[in-house]
C-alpha cells in the first residue's frame, strides 16, 4: 500500500530552472536579484507597500515585535491553540505570552478573550489565521483601535485566504508568512515580513541585516545591533517561480478541501475548516474536528491512520498545556478542540482515489451517518 504523506510541495520544472539560474548566475551584482524579484510580487499579490523576505516566518515575527518594541516585562495576547513559533519571538526579547482561548468554529483567537487579557502592560495582539482559517479580524482591529495596541497578523499558513476583500496578512500593523515545505508557497524554508508603515518597514529592513541601515554610507557600519534573517537568492529564485503559479497553487488547496466536504460533511458528527461570510479560505490545511458524542479521540484517529500507512498530523496542542509555560486550563475550546481533532493529507499532487481513501477511513471510524 502506497503512503500518502500529510503534505509536500509542487515543484516543477520552472522552480528549478530558476534555482539553477541563481546558483549559476545569482552572484556578484545579481545575488540580490531573486530576493528583489520575489518581494516585490509577493508585495503586489498581498496589495501591500512593503515587504522583505526572511529566513522564516519566526525571524519575520521576532523582527517586526523588536521594531514595535516589545522587550522585557512586556505582554503580547494570543491564542493558545498555536504552534510554538508564534510565542517564541515573543520570549526571545523577555516578554511574556499571554495565552486565551480560541472561538468552537474558527478555531482562532477569542476577540472577547482577547479584549479581556489586555493589561497595562499588552503591547501587541496576534492574530493567528490557523490552518487558512479567518480571525475575527474587524474585531481586532477595533479593539487595537480603543486599546492603542498593535494588531499583528500571522499568517504563516493563510496564504489565499481572504478576508472582506483583504488578504490575510495585509490588515495588521505587520503580517508575517512561512514558505516552509508544508506551506502552500514554498521557498524549503523561508518567510515574508509586511507592512503598510513606512517607518516599520525601514526599522525591520535594517533589522534584517546585521542592523546596516540602506541610508548608511559607511561600509559595514552597524547602526543598531540586528539580526541575520535574509533569505538566499537561490531560495528566492524558487518563490519566484511559485509567485508565479500562486493561483494554480491556491486553488488545487480549495479543490481538495471541496473535495473532502463532499465526502465527510454529510455525516453528522463532524465539522471541518468554515468558511464565512465575505471570506475566501485558503484551506491550508483541511482538518477535521469530530463531536464529543463520537467518542473519536486523536489518538484512536492517529493510530487508525498510521495502520493505514496515511500521515495524518495532529490538531495544535495548547501551548499552555507545555511544561515551558503557564498552565491556562480555563482555555476550555484550545483544551478540548485539539483533543478530538486531526489534519488531513493535502497537496497539489494528492489524487482523488487518495482523497476517497483518507476519507473512507472516517467514514468507517463508525461514529454513525
Amino acid at each position: 500500500m502506497s503512503r500518502i504523506y500529510y503534505t509536500k510541495p509542487s515543484i516543477t520544472d520552472l522552480e528549478i530552472r530558476y534555482a539553477t539560474d541563481a546558483a549559476a548566475n545569482g552572484w556578484g551584482d545579481r545575488c540580490y536579484e531573486y530576493i528583489a524579484r520575489f518581494e516585490d510580487a509577493f508585495r503586489q499579490h498581498l496589495g501591500v507597500k512593503y515587504a522583505i523576505a526572511t529566513s522564516s516566518c519566526t525571524g519575520a515575527l521576532h523582527m517586526g515585535l523588536a521594531a514595535l518594541g516589545v522587550g522585557p516585562g512586556d505582554e503580547v495576547i494570543l491564542a493558545d491553540t498555536n504552534w510554538i513559533a508564534t510565542a517564541a519571538p515573543i520570549t526571545y526579547l523577555g516578554a511574556k505570552p499571554v495565552f486565551v482561548d480560541i472561538l468552537p468554529d474558527s478555531w482562532c483567537i477569542d476577540p472577547e478573550k482577547a479584549e479581556a487579557a489586555i493589561t497595562p502592560r499588552t503591547k501587541a495582539i496576534i492574530a493567528v489565521h490557523l490552518y487558512g482559517n479567518l480571525c475575527d479580524m474587524n474585531a481586532l482591529l477595533g479593539i487595537g483601535d480603543r486599546y492603542g495596541i498593535p494588531i499583528i497578523e500571522d499568517a504563516a499558513e493563510a496564504i489565499g485566504s481572504i478576508y472582506h476583500g483583504k488578504r490575510a496578512g495585509s490588515m495588521g500593523i505587520f503580517g508575517a508568512f512561512s514558505f516552509h515545505g508544508t506551506k502552500t508557497i514554498t521557498t524549503g524554508e523561508g518567510g515574508m515580513f509586511v507592512t503598510n508603515d513606512a517607518d516599520l518597514y525601514e526599522t525591520v529592513l535594517t533589522l534584517s541585516n546585521h542592523g546596516r541601515a540602506r541610508a548608511q554610507t559607511k561600509q559595514f557600519w552597524p547602526d543598531m545591533v540586528g539580526f541575520k534573517y535574509k533569505m538566499s537568492n537561490i531560495q528566492a529564485a524558487i518563490g519566484c517561480a511559485q509567485m508565479e503559479r500562486i493561483e494554480q497553487l491556491i486553488n488545487r488547496k480549495r479543490e481538495i478541501f471541496k473535495s473532502y466536504m463532499g465526502l465527510l460533511m454529510k455525516r453528522h458528527g463532524l465539522t471541518m475548516n468554515p468558511e464565512k461570510p465575505d471570506t475566501i479560505n485558503g484551506f491550508w490545511m483541511p482538518t477535521v474536528v469530530f463531536g464529543k458524542q463520537t467518542g473519536i479521540t486523536r489518538e484512536r484517529l492517529q493510530n487508525t491512520f498510521l495502520a493505514e500507512s496515511i500521515d495524518a498530523r495532529v490538531f495544535f496542542y495548547p501551548l499552555s498545556s507545555l511544561a515551558i509555560f503557564e498552565g491556562q486550563s480555563e482555555n476550555l475550546n484550545s483544551y478540548d478542540i485539539s483533543s478530538r481533532a486531526i489534519n488531513l493529507p493535502s497537496y497539489y499532487d494528492l489524487s482523488e482515489e487518495e482523497i476517497c481513501r483518507v476519507a473512507a477511513i472516517i467514514i468507517n471510524m463508525g461514529y454513525g451517518n
